[in-house]
């Protein structure tokens, strides 16, 4: 039997230093639950000199990556550098010399992940990917284990902090997108090129690791419809709260008759829901089983601690595998024969806002446009009369069919009445 279980970090950033601190302060613990230790081998990192708030002896830190992959005394290679390349010819080249991984790259996985769980499942390695999505929620550990007995009819995910951050504020205080988004960036909850979080992407390429896992789906996040939430405003979180509904950047992920709708955009969901009740960078995912039934799962979506606590979590399965070899984790979702549904055909409730000239006839010349599309009108709020004769038209509708809905629009937008381009923001 191994005496010690042996893992070299690629990447020294916020989540290789909050793995590498959890890996030595809760040495003992790991140990005592494994029955050996896990020791950090090798780390490497781009400065070797540079200053550290943590301190790490000088003979494990390398500036070539190579070393880690080629190391044979390294069991485990853990992947924290990010982006395509150098990152997956690194953890190519380690599953060709039979090490496992662990990465918390979602942006890879969500684009090769199939090339490579492939690749590890001709070597016989495990591929530990818990970190890459939610955090330090389990998701991947619960859709991968505690659920595999269930057929998933649904998720639902808040997957990214500095959205659900900006949106609460915006909700919460009355606040503008842009006013929002410089507090969120002063306090570190956003880049200082935020495109990749509040535009959408983050959330679908972890929503294209949880359709694998979930359905066996395999989809492009390219290929994922996605919104995101920079013509959000205040006026629409303010009638958005009048119908009984708060607004959230939701992956949604749904089966039905043999086909996954797959999208993320921003949603207006019922006050009482409890995913409508996660606020600031917190994540969320909710998930039903046609055993398990309604589930939620909560917590820090990011950060240098409790990602970290998911890379470990990942690590030590791995190491019991290694320990047992008769105990192998799983890979990756088997595949299944669903397939993915087009966007035109996803049906939805949908919220609309119209700016509209004040005066009489504009509902019906509007109402008459969406019924001759097969879309009824569920409510309405007209507001009083405003300086300039432009007064918002606000509509809820019963459940319609998505192309139905941008058909209606695009005729709706060339009436006369109509000042601005409509608000489209669909309603689970």
């Amino acid at each position: 039997m191994k005496e010690e279980i042996s893992v070299g970090l690629i990447g020294f950033g916020t989540v290789g230093s909050g793995t590498f601190r959890i890996l030595r302060d809760n040495a003992e613990l790991i140990q005592s639950r494994l029955g050996v230790p896990v020791k950090v081998r090798k780390i490497a990192v781009r400065h070797i000199g540079r200053r550290r708030e943590i301190q790490v002896p000088a003979a494990v830190l390398t500036d070539k990556a190579e070393e880690v992959v080629n190391d044979p005394e390294i069991d485990v290679v853990v992947e924290l550098i990010g982006g395509d390349e150098p990152a997956k010819g690194l953890i190519l080249g380690a599953i060709a010399r039979g090490k496992h991984i662990v990465t918390a790259n979602k942006g890879l996985l969500a684009a090769h992940g199939s090339e490579i769980v492939s690749a590890a499942r001709r070597k016989g390695v495990a591929v530990g990917f818990e970190a890459s999505v939610g955090g330090g929620i389990p998701v991947i550990k619960v859709l991968k284990e505690a659920l595999a007995a269930n057929r998933i009819l649904s998720v639902y995910g808040i997957l990214n902090g500095t959205s659900n951050y900006i949106l609460t504020k915006m909700t919460d205080e009355g606040r503008s997108f842009d006013d929002v988004l410089v507090e969120a960036q002063r306090a570190g909850y956003a880049e200082a090129d935020p495109t990749f979080d509040v535009g959408g992407i983050d959330t679908a390429h972890k929503l294209a690791i949880l359709v694998n896992l979930a359905f066996g789906l395999t989809i492009e996040p390219n290929a994922i419809f996605t919104e995101g939430i920079t013509v959000i405003s205040p006026l629409d979180i303010d009638f958005g709260k009048q119908f009984g509904y708060r607004l959230k950047l939701l992956a949604i992920a749904k089966q039905h008759n043999g086909r996954v709708e797959v999208r993320v955009h921003p949603t207006m969901i019922p006050n009482e829901s409890p995913i409508a009740k996660v606020g600031g960078a917190y994540n969320a995912v909710q998930i039903v089983g046609d055993a398990c039934g309604d589930i939620m799962l909560y917590g820090k979506g990011a950060g240098s601690m409790p990602t970290g606590s998911a890379v470990v979590a990942d690590i030590m399965d791995i190491s019991r595998a290694i320990l047992n070899p008769g105990m192998q984790p799983l890979l990756a979702a088997p595949s299944g024969n669903l397939t993915s549904q087009e966007m035109d055909e996803v049906a939805s409730l949908y919220y609309l806002r119209f700016m509209v000239v004040d005066q009489p006839g504009v509902l019906s010349q509007i109402s008459g446009v969406l019924g001759k599309n097969n879309i009824s009108i569920e409510s309405v709020i007209q507001r009083g009369r405003a300086l300039g004769g432009v007064v918002p038209l606000v509509i809820m509708t019963h459940e319609a069919v998505e192309k139905d809905m941008r058909r209606a629009l695009a005729e709706i937008r060339g009436l006369s009445c109509v000042l601005e381009q409509p608000v489209l923001i669909r309603v689970e």
